[in-house]
Protein backbone atom coordinates (compact mmCIF):
# COMPACT_ATOMS: atom_id res chain seq x y z
CA UNK A 1 0.00 0.00 0.00
CA UNK A 2 0.93 3.66 -0.74
CA UNK A 3 4.35 5.16 -2.05
CA UNK A 4 6.94 2.86 0.29
CA UNK A 5 6.96 -0.41 -1.37
CA UNK A 6 9.90 -2.23 0.49
CA UNK A 7 10.53 -4.26 -2.27
CA UNK A 8 11.08 -2.16 -5.41
CA UNK A 9 13.85 -2.66 -7.95
CA UNK A 10 12.68 0.41 -10.22
CA UNK A 11 11.95 3.87 -9.84
CA UNK A 12 8.76 3.74 -11.74
CA UNK A 13 7.34 0.56 -9.23
CA UNK A 14 7.19 3.56 -6.81
CA UNK A 15 4.88 5.89 -8.08
CA UNK A 16 3.97 8.36 -10.52
CA UNK A 17 7.30 10.28 -11.76
CA UNK A 18 6.87 13.69 -12.42
CA UNK A 19 8.83 15.95 -14.89
CA UNK A 20 8.51 19.84 -14.42
CA UNK A 21 5.19 21.04 -15.48
CA UNK A 22 2.96 24.16 -15.07
CA UNK A 23 0.75 23.77 -12.45
CA UNK A 24 -0.67 27.46 -12.41
CA UNK A 25 -1.22 29.84 -15.74
CA UNK A 26 -2.46 33.45 -15.30
CA UNK A 27 -2.84 32.59 -11.58
CA UNK A 28 -5.61 29.65 -12.09
CA UNK A 29 -4.58 26.01 -11.27
CA UNK A 30 -4.19 23.78 -14.18
CA UNK A 31 -6.40 20.99 -12.61
CA UNK A 32 -7.36 19.21 -15.31
CA UNK A 33 -3.66 18.97 -16.27
CA UNK A 34 -2.35 18.24 -13.41
CA UNK A 35 -4.86 15.30 -12.75
CA UNK A 36 -3.85 13.47 -16.20
CA UNK A 37 -0.47 14.00 -14.96
CA UNK A 38 -1.28 11.95 -11.71
CA UNK A 39 -3.15 9.36 -14.09
CA UNK A 40 0.08 7.87 -15.71
CA UNK A 41 2.77 5.70 -15.26
CA UNK A 42 2.83 1.88 -14.68
CA UNK A 43 1.25 3.04 -10.97
CA UNK A 44 -0.94 5.89 -10.88
CA UNK A 45 -2.02 7.98 -8.18
CA UNK A 46 -5.06 6.09 -6.13
CA UNK A 47 -6.04 9.22 -4.45
CA UNK A 48 -5.89 12.06 -6.92
CA UNK A 49 -8.44 14.24 -4.82
CA UNK A 50 -6.19 14.09 -2.28
CA UNK A 51 -3.03 14.65 -3.92
CA UNK A 52 -4.71 18.05 -5.77
CA UNK A 53 -6.05 19.12 -2.65
CA UNK A 54 -2.09 19.18 -1.13
CA UNK A 55 -0.83 20.67 -3.94
CA UNK A 56 -3.18 23.67 -3.51
CA UNK A 57 -2.01 23.96 -0.34
CA UNK A 58 1.36 23.87 -1.10
CA UNK A 59 0.43 26.35 -4.23
CA UNK A 60 -1.28 28.53 -1.38
CA UNK A 61 1.88 28.42 0.75
CA UNK A 62 4.09 29.71 -2.03
CA UNK A 63 2.15 32.34 -2.88
CA UNK A 64 1.67 33.59 0.60
CA UNK A 65 5.30 33.73 1.03
CA UNK A 66 5.96 35.30 -2.86
CA UNK A 67 3.59 37.75 -1.32
CA UNK A 68 5.58 38.48 1.33
CA UNK A 69 8.59 39.04 -0.01
CA UNK A 70 7.23 41.63 -2.55
CA UNK A 71 5.60 43.15 0.45
CA UNK A 72 9.21 43.70 1.83
CA UNK A 73 10.41 44.28 -1.85
CA UNK A 74 7.89 47.26 -1.56
CA UNK A 75 8.19 48.57 1.66
CA UNK A 76 12.34 48.69 1.64
CA UNK A 77 13.46 48.06 -2.07
CA UNK A 78 14.62 45.29 -4.39
CA UNK A 79 18.31 46.08 -3.58
CA UNK A 80 18.00 45.84 0.03
CA UNK A 81 16.07 43.20 0.60
CA UNK A 82 18.59 41.28 -1.67
CA UNK A 83 21.62 42.39 0.58
CA UNK A 84 19.62 41.00 3.74
CA UNK A 85 19.00 37.66 2.03
CA UNK A 86 22.66 37.55 0.62
CA UNK A 87 23.58 38.10 4.45
CA UNK A 88 21.62 35.51 5.60
CA UNK A 89 23.47 33.15 3.88
CA UNK A 90 26.97 34.25 4.57
CA UNK A 91 26.10 34.88 8.25
CA UNK A 92 25.43 30.72 8.07
CA UNK A 93 28.58 30.30 6.22
CA UNK A 94 30.59 32.31 8.84
CA UNK A 95 28.85 30.17 11.27
CA UNK A 96 29.31 26.75 10.00
CA UNK A 97 32.93 27.43 9.39
CA UNK A 98 33.64 28.29 13.15
CA UNK A 99 32.39 24.61 13.54
CA UNK A 100 34.88 23.31 11.07
CA UNK A 101 37.63 25.19 13.23
CA UNK A 102 36.66 22.33 16.36
CA UNK A 103 36.72 19.32 14.23
CA UNK A 104 39.27 16.45 12.96
CA UNK A 105 39.71 14.56 10.08
CA UNK A 106 37.73 11.23 10.52
CA UNK A 107 36.33 8.18 8.83
CA UNK A 108 33.59 5.78 9.12
CA UNK A 109 31.75 3.14 7.91
CA UNK A 110 28.24 1.93 8.22
CA UNK A 111 26.97 -1.43 6.80
CA UNK A 112 23.35 -1.41 5.10
CA UNK A 113 21.09 -4.96 6.93
CA UNK A 114 20.42 -6.42 3.27
CA UNK A 115 23.73 -5.44 0.95
CA UNK A 116 26.09 -2.29 0.63
CA UNK A 117 27.54 -0.33 3.18
CA UNK A 118 28.06 3.63 3.51
CA UNK A 119 31.76 4.60 3.46
CA UNK A 120 33.06 8.45 4.53
CA UNK A 121 35.88 9.68 4.87
CA UNK A 122 36.32 13.66 6.59
CA UNK A 123 39.22 15.83 5.54
CA UNK A 124 39.35 19.24 7.61
CA UNK A 125 41.17 22.33 5.97
CA UNK A 126 41.86 23.84 8.94
CA UNK A 127 43.62 26.99 7.69
CA UNK A 128 40.67 27.39 4.92
CA UNK A 129 38.26 26.23 7.53
CA UNK A 130 36.59 23.87 5.25
CA UNK A 131 35.63 20.38 5.10
CA UNK A 132 35.42 17.66 2.25
CA UNK A 133 33.17 14.79 2.75
CA UNK A 134 34.19 11.79 0.53
CA UNK A 135 31.67 8.84 -0.03
CA UNK A 136 33.49 7.72 -3.64
CA UNK A 137 34.38 4.38 -1.37
CA UNK A 138 30.67 3.61 -0.64
CA UNK A 139 28.96 0.43 -2.49
CA UNK A 140 28.23 0.32 -5.78
CA UNK A 141 24.60 1.24 -7.00
CA UNK A 142 21.92 -1.71 -5.38
CA UNK A 143 19.61 -3.63 -7.01
CA UNK A 144 17.38 -2.91 -3.70
CA UNK A 145 15.46 0.60 -3.26
CA UNK A 146 17.97 1.41 -0.81
CA UNK A 147 19.83 3.99 -3.21
CA UNK A 148 20.27 7.49 -2.54
CA UNK A 149 20.33 10.36 -5.14
CA UNK A 150 23.33 12.44 -4.42
CA UNK A 151 21.04 15.29 -3.10
CA UNK A 152 20.45 13.12 -0.51
CA UNK A 153 23.59 13.31 0.62
CA UNK A 154 23.49 16.95 0.51
CA UNK A 155 20.69 17.33 2.62
CA UNK A 156 21.85 15.02 5.32
CA UNK A 157 25.64 17.05 5.28
CA UNK A 158 23.74 20.62 5.45
CA UNK A 159 21.65 19.17 8.34
CA UNK A 160 24.67 17.20 10.28
CA UNK A 161 26.85 20.56 10.32
CA UNK A 162 23.80 22.77 11.12
CA UNK A 163 23.83 20.96 14.12
CA UNK A 164 27.15 21.34 14.79
CA UNK A 165 26.35 25.05 15.04
CA UNK A 166 25.83 27.04 18.63
CA UNK A 167 24.50 29.88 16.50
CA UNK A 168 20.64 30.70 16.09
CA UNK A 169 20.81 30.80 12.06
CA UNK A 170 18.12 29.63 9.63
CA UNK A 171 18.85 26.91 7.52
CA UNK A 172 20.09 27.56 4.08
CA UNK A 173 22.59 26.98 1.68
CA UNK A 174 24.81 29.24 3.36
CA UNK A 175 25.81 26.32 5.37
CA UNK A 176 27.05 24.04 2.46
CA UNK A 177 29.38 26.54 1.61
CA UNK A 178 31.98 25.35 3.20
CA UNK A 179 31.44 21.56 2.63
CA UNK A 180 33.05 19.85 -0.61
CA UNK A 181 30.82 16.61 -1.13
CA UNK A 182 32.18 13.81 -3.17
CA UNK A 183 30.21 10.77 -4.37
CA UNK A 184 30.85 8.43 -7.47
CA UNK A 185 28.52 8.15 -10.54
CA UNK A 186 26.87 4.39 -10.40
CA UNK A 187 26.82 4.58 -6.55
CA UNK A 188 24.44 3.66 -3.61
CA UNK A 189 24.74 7.50 -3.13
CA UNK A 190 24.48 8.57 -6.94
CA UNK A 191 22.84 6.15 -9.13
CA UNK A 192 21.98 5.54 -12.53
CA UNK A 193 18.20 5.71 -13.65
CA UNK A 194 15.72 3.82 -13.47
CA UNK A 195 17.35 2.73 -9.71
CA UNK A 196 15.18 2.40 -7.07
CA UNK A 197 15.45 4.96 -4.29
CA UNK A 198 12.05 5.13 -1.68
CA UNK A 199 14.36 3.96 0.71
CA UNK A 200 17.09 6.59 0.06
CA UNK A 201 15.23 9.17 1.48
CA UNK A 202 14.19 7.60 4.40
CA UNK A 203 16.17 4.62 5.71
CA UNK A 204 20.02 5.68 3.78
CA UNK A 205 19.80 9.25 5.01
CA UNK A 206 19.93 8.43 7.92
CA UNK A 207 22.63 6.30 7.75
CA UNK A 208 24.52 9.00 6.08
CA UNK A 209 24.08 11.02 9.21
CA UNK A 210 25.27 8.08 11.92
CA UNK A 211 28.27 8.02 9.36
CA UNK A 212 29.56 11.45 9.29
CA UNK A 213 29.03 11.87 12.99
CA UNK A 214 30.93 9.04 13.85
CA UNK A 215 33.15 9.98 11.40
CA UNK A 216 33.40 13.25 13.54
CA UNK A 217 33.20 11.84 16.96
CA UNK A 218 30.53 13.73 18.02
CA UNK A 219 27.32 11.19 18.54
CA UNK A 220 26.27 7.88 18.35
CA UNK A 221 24.38 6.11 16.30
CA UNK A 222 20.69 6.82 16.89
CA UNK A 223 17.77 4.55 15.59
CA UNK A 224 19.17 4.63 11.89
CA UNK A 225 15.48 3.76 10.74
CA UNK A 226 12.14 5.44 10.24
CA UNK A 227 10.48 2.84 10.75
CA UNK A 228 7.95 3.16 7.61
CA UNK A 229 5.27 1.46 8.38
CA UNK A 230 2.24 1.05 5.50
CA UNK A 231 -1.40 -0.29 5.73
CA UNK A 232 -4.65 -0.51 3.59
CA UNK A 233 -7.00 -2.03 0.61
CA UNK A 234 -8.09 -0.62 -2.10
CA UNK A 235 -9.96 2.28 -0.94
CA UNK A 236 -7.98 3.73 1.69
CA UNK A 237 -3.74 3.72 2.76
CA UNK A 238 -2.51 4.89 5.48
CA UNK A 239 1.53 5.46 6.08
CA UNK A 240 3.09 6.55 9.78
CA UNK A 241 7.06 6.83 10.87
CA UNK A 242 7.84 5.61 14.47
CA UNK A 243 10.46 6.96 16.55
CA UNK A 244 13.07 5.18 18.72
CA UNK A 245 16.25 6.01 20.25
CA UNK A 246 18.66 8.61 19.83
CA UNK A 247 22.58 8.58 20.01
CA UNK A 248 24.39 9.46 23.20
CA UNK A 249 27.25 12.36 22.88
CA UNK A 250 30.03 13.33 25.27
CA UNK A 251 27.89 15.91 27.27
CA UNK A 252 24.18 14.31 27.39
CA UNK A 253 22.57 10.45 27.31
CA UNK A 254 20.40 9.86 23.98
CA UNK A 255 16.47 10.40 24.19
CA UNK A 256 14.07 7.51 24.25
CA UNK A 257 10.91 7.55 21.91
CA UNK A 258 12.05 10.24 19.39
CA UNK A 259 12.36 11.10 15.98
CA UNK A 260 15.53 11.83 14.94
CA UNK A 261 18.01 13.34 12.41
CA UNK A 262 15.94 12.86 8.88
CA UNK A 263 12.75 12.33 10.32
CA UNK A 264 10.14 14.89 12.82
CA UNK A 265 6.64 13.42 11.37
CA UNK A 266 3.54 13.36 13.99
CA UNK A 267 1.66 10.30 14.38
CA UNK A 268 -2.26 10.84 14.35
CA UNK A 269 -4.10 10.85 16.87
CA UNK A 270 -4.90 7.18 18.11
CA UNK A 271 -8.48 8.36 18.51
CA UNK A 272 -8.74 9.93 14.56
CA UNK A 273 -7.06 6.68 13.67
CA UNK A 274 -9.25 4.37 15.05
CA UNK A 275 -12.45 6.11 13.71
CA UNK A 276 -11.12 6.62 10.13
CA UNK A 277 -9.29 3.12 9.50
CA UNK A 278 -10.44 -0.87 11.06
CA UNK A 279 -7.28 -0.95 13.39
CA UNK A 280 -6.66 -0.68 17.21
CA UNK A 281 -3.56 0.70 19.07
CA UNK A 282 -3.33 -1.63 21.83
CA UNK A 283 0.16 -0.47 23.04
CA UNK A 284 2.62 2.25 21.97
CA UNK A 285 5.12 3.01 24.61
CA UNK A 286 9.19 2.59 25.26
CA UNK A 287 11.22 -0.36 24.84
CA UNK A 288 13.07 -0.06 27.59
CA UNK A 289 16.90 -1.34 28.13
CA UNK A 290 17.18 -1.33 24.17
CA UNK A 291 19.07 2.06 24.07
CA UNK A 292 23.08 0.64 24.80
CA UNK A 293 25.03 1.24 28.13
CA UNK A 294 27.45 3.74 28.38
CA UNK A 295 28.88 6.66 30.41
CA UNK A 296 25.67 8.52 28.59
CA UNK A 297 23.45 5.66 27.43
CA UNK A 298 21.72 5.88 24.44
CA UNK A 299 17.96 6.48 24.34
CA UNK A 300 15.06 3.59 24.62
CA UNK A 301 13.15 2.40 21.32
CA UNK A 302 9.80 2.36 21.19
CA UNK A 303 7.13 -0.87 20.95
CA UNK A 304 3.94 0.03 18.96
CA UNK A 305 1.48 -2.66 19.08
CA UNK A 306 -2.16 -2.76 16.61
CA UNK A 307 -4.41 -4.81 16.19
CA UNK A 308 -6.35 -5.15 12.59
CA UNK A 309 -10.05 -5.07 12.56
CA UNK A 310 -10.49 -5.95 8.92
CA UNK A 311 -8.71 -7.70 6.26
CA UNK A 312 -5.90 -5.36 4.98
CA UNK A 313 -2.25 -5.23 3.42
CA UNK A 314 0.79 -4.34 5.56
CA UNK A 315 3.96 -3.10 5.04
CA UNK A 316 7.03 -2.44 6.49
CA UNK A 317 10.60 -0.27 5.14
CA UNK A 318 13.21 -0.62 7.80
CA UNK A 319 16.59 -1.43 8.82
CA UNK A 320 19.19 -2.10 11.49
CA UNK A 321 17.37 -5.31 12.13
CA UNK A 322 20.05 -7.19 11.66
CA UNK A 323 23.27 -4.62 12.13
CA UNK A 324 22.74 -2.61 15.42
CA UNK A 325 23.40 1.02 16.20
CA UNK A 326 26.49 1.15 17.26
CA UNK A 327 28.04 3.66 20.00
CA UNK A 328 31.07 5.83 20.66
CA UNK A 329 33.80 6.06 22.62
CA UNK A 330 33.83 3.21 24.14
CA UNK A 331 30.16 2.94 24.43
CA UNK A 332 27.93 -0.10 23.88
CA UNK A 333 25.19 -0.28 20.88
CA UNK A 334 21.60 -0.19 20.96
CA UNK A 335 19.33 -3.00 20.19
CA UNK A 336 18.20 -3.89 17.21
CA UNK A 337 14.45 -3.52 16.09
CA UNK A 338 12.26 -6.22 15.34
CA UNK A 339 8.86 -7.48 14.50
CA UNK A 340 6.13 -9.85 14.12
CA UNK A 341 2.90 -10.70 13.30
CA UNK A 342 0.40 -12.45 15.95
CA UNK A 343 -1.91 -14.75 14.24
CA UNK A 344 -5.89 -14.59 16.27
CA UNK A 345 -4.72 -18.35 17.32
CA UNK A 346 -1.68 -17.10 18.76
CA UNK A 347 0.34 -18.09 16.33
CA UNK A 348 3.63 -15.40 16.77
CA UNK A 349 5.59 -15.34 13.48
CA UNK A 350 8.33 -13.17 13.26
CA UNK A 351 9.07 -10.33 10.00
CA UNK A 352 12.32 -8.95 8.52
CA UNK A 353 12.57 -5.60 8.58
CA UNK A 354 11.00 -5.02 4.93
CA UNK A 355 8.15 -7.18 4.53
CA UNK A 356 4.40 -6.93 2.73
CA UNK A 357 1.82 -9.43 4.69
CA UNK A 358 -1.64 -9.85 4.35
CA UNK A 359 -3.42 -9.18 7.72
CA UNK A 360 -6.60 -10.75 8.71
CA UNK A 361 -9.22 -9.64 10.70
CA UNK A 362 -7.90 -9.87 14.63
CA UNK A 363 -4.42 -9.90 13.45
CA UNK A 364 -2.01 -7.64 15.34
CA UNK A 365 1.67 -6.38 14.33
CA UNK A 366 4.16 -5.62 16.50
CA UNK A 367 6.80 -3.53 16.00
CA UNK A 368 9.60 -2.77 18.07
CA UNK A 369 12.23 0.04 17.38
CA UNK A 370 16.20 0.12 17.86
CA UNK A 371 17.65 1.92 20.69
CA UNK A 372 20.83 4.62 20.49
CA UNK A 373 24.32 4.10 20.95
CA UNK A 374 26.39 4.97 23.98
CA UNK A 375 29.01 7.15 24.77
CA UNK A 376 31.98 6.13 26.60
CA UNK A 377 32.24 2.79 28.90
CA UNK A 378 29.72 2.17 31.25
Amino acid sequence: PGSMPPFSKTIDEEGVMLDALPMMRGGVFLEAETRAALATGRWPARAPDRNIADLKAQLAACQAGASAVAGMIESHGARTVARYMAFVQQNAEASVRRAIEKLTDGEARVPLDGAGEIVVRVAVDAAAREATLDFRESADQLSTNFNAPSAIVSAAALYVFRTLVDDEIPLNAGCLAPLHILTREGSMLDPHPPAAVVAGNVETSQHVVDALYAALGVMANGQGTMNNFTFGDEDRQYYETLCGGSGATATAPGTSAIHTHMTNSRLTDPEILERRFPVRVEHFGVRHGSGGAGANPGGDGAIRRMRFLAPMDAALLSSRRLNVPCGIAGGSPGLPGEQRLIATNGEVRSLAGCFSVSVAAGDVIEIETPGGGGFGPA
